[in-house]
C-alpha cells in the first residue's frame, strides 16, 4: 500500500490528450481506468489531488461527425462541448465506484486575469480539496477565443498548481521526460532525471512536437515547469503509460525528470504570482538609468523620482511593466499612483513620501528567467 510522503500533501496532475484517447481519437476506457485507479491510490494514501485533464476536443469530434480532428474554431468548440461531458461522465463513474466524488471546473485565461475571480477560484478549489473532492479542471474550450486561451493545458496545470499552493505538479504525456537533446534526431540523447535550473541550453533542447491529438510539445512543458519552479513547486514529467507512474512520481522513484528548484532560489508569494503570471499589464513606466542597479541588485522600492516616463493610462493599483531606457523589461509591479497623478507629481517633493512600486509587489524578470504575464 502506498504511504504518503509527508513533505507532499497536495498534488496537481496534468493528463494530456494522448494519455486518455485511443488511436481513433475517442476516450480509451483502459487508459482512463488505469490513471483513475492510480489517483484513487493517492487519495487512499491521504493526498489531495486535482486533475487538469485534456481530451475534450479529441473525445468529442467523431461524435460531432468529423472524420479528423477539426481545425476551425466553431467545430473545435462544438466538439469540446460533447467531449467534456463524456470526460466528466467517465471520471465521475470511475471515482464514485471507489467512494470519491469528482467536480468539474472550466477555466478561461480571463478568470486568472481578474483578481476577484482568481481569488474565488482559489477559495473554491481549497474547499473542494479539503473536503476530499477530486476537481477535474480544463480550459473552457467551448467559449474561449484565441486571445483568452492558455494555449495548452501544461500552462494551465502550472497556474493551477501555483494558485492552490500545491506541493507537486505531475505532467503526464506521451514522452518519458526531458532529454539533453531531441531524442528523435539524436540517438545519443540522454534522459535528465533531475533538473534544478532551466538553462538556455535546456530551453534550446526543448524543441519537440506534441502528438496528433494534443497541443503541447516539450517547449510548453518547460514553460509550465518554469512557472511551477518560480512558485516554489516541485514538478515531474513522465510517460503516462509507464506502470504505476503516478504512485512512483510522488514517491520519487518514477522514470522521468524531476524538477526541483535550488532551495536558495527566489520564490514568488501568491500576490506576486498573480502579478507575474496572470495580471495583464495596463501600462509602462520607464526608469532612469542610474536607478536600475538599485532596483534589481539592492532590491530598493521604486520611487517616483526613479521614473523617467509614463506610458499608457492606468489607475492606482494597476500592474505595469517596468522598463529601462533601452527598452528591456525589468519586471512587473503594482503601481501606487494613477498614470495621471504620477505624471503630475514626478517633480514634486511630496510624492517621495509614497513609493511608486514596493518590492513586495514587484517581480523582477531576471530572477525567474521567464517571460512575465505568461
Amino acid at each position: 500500500m502506498l504511504e504518503q510522503d509527508r513533505k507532499i500533501k497536495r498534488v496537481v496532475i496534468k493528463i494530456g490528450s494522448s494519455s486518455l484517447t485511443s488511436m481513433h481519437g475517442e476516450i480509451s476506457r483502459r487508459k482512463l481506468e488505469n490513471l483513475a485507479n492510480q489517483i484513487v491510490a493517492l487519495k487512499d494514501a491521504g493526498y489531495e489531488t486535482a486533475v487538469v485533464s485534456s481530451g475534450a476536443v479529441a473525445a468529442g469530434y467523431r461524435k460531432l461527425g468529423c472524420i479528423q480532428r477539426p481545425t476551425s474554431l466553431p467545430e473545435k468548440q462544438a466538439a469540446a462541448s460533447i467531449g467534456q461531458g463524456l470526460l466528466m461522465e467517465s471520471y465521475s463513474e470511475l471515482f464514485l465506484s471507489h467512494g470519491y466524488v469528482a467536480s468539474q471546473i472550466l477555466i478561461t485565461r480571463s478568470d486568472f486575469a481578474n483578481e476577484n475571480r482568481y481569488n474565488n477560484m482559489k477559495n473554491t478549489l481549497n474547499v473542494l480539496l479539503e473536503r476530499g473532492i477530486i476537481p477535474i479542471i480544463n480550459e473552457n474550450d467551448t467559449v474561449t477565443v484565441d486571445r483568452l486561451r492558455f494555449g495548452d493545458n501544461d500552462t494551465l496545470s502550472a497556474k493551477v498548481a501555483a494558485l492552490i499552493e500545491a506541493d507537486q505538479l505531475i505532467i503526464l504525456s506521451d514522452i518519458d521526460g526531458l532529454y539533453d537533446a531531441n531524442p528523435n534526431d539524436n540517438p545519443d540523447a540522454k534522459l535528465l532525471d533531475k533538473v534544478h535550473e532551466i538553462t538556455p541550453e535546456i530551453e534550446a533542447a526543448a524543441g519537440g512536437s506534441g502528438s496528433a491529438v494534443g497541443t503541447g510539445g516539450m517547449k510548453s512543458k518547460i514553460s509550465a515547469v518554469k512557472i511551477a519552479m518560480a512558485s516554489g513547486i516541485d514538478s515531474f514529467l513522465g510517460k503516462a503509460d509507464s506502470k504505476d507512474i503516478l504512485v512512483k512520481a510522488v514517491s520519487g522513484t518514477a522514470k522521468g525528470t524531476y524538477f526541483n528548484q535550488d532551495p536558495e532560489g527566489f520564490n514568488l508569494d501568491n500576490n506576486q504570482q498573480w502579478i507575474a503570471f496572470h495580471s495583464g499589464p495596463e501600462g509602462e513606466v520607464i526608469i532612469r538609468p542610474e536607478s536600475r542597479e538599485a532596483i534589481i541588485e539592492d532590491r530598493k522600492n521604486i520611487l517616483p523620482s526613479d521614473i523617467l516616463q509614463v506610458k499608457g493610462r492606468f489607475g492606482e493599483g494597476a500592474v505595469v511593466r517596468v522598463m529601462d531606457g533601452t527598452g528591456e523589461e525589468i519586471g512587473l509591479g503594482r503601481i501606487n499612483y494613477s498614470s495621471g497623478k504620477l505624471e503630475e507629481t514626478l517633480i514634486e517633493e511630496e510624492c517621495e513620501r509614497k513609493e511608486a512600486i514596493e518590492q513586495d509587489t514587484f517581480v523582477c524578470s531576471r530572477d525567474f528567467a521567464l517571460p512575465v504575464s505568461v
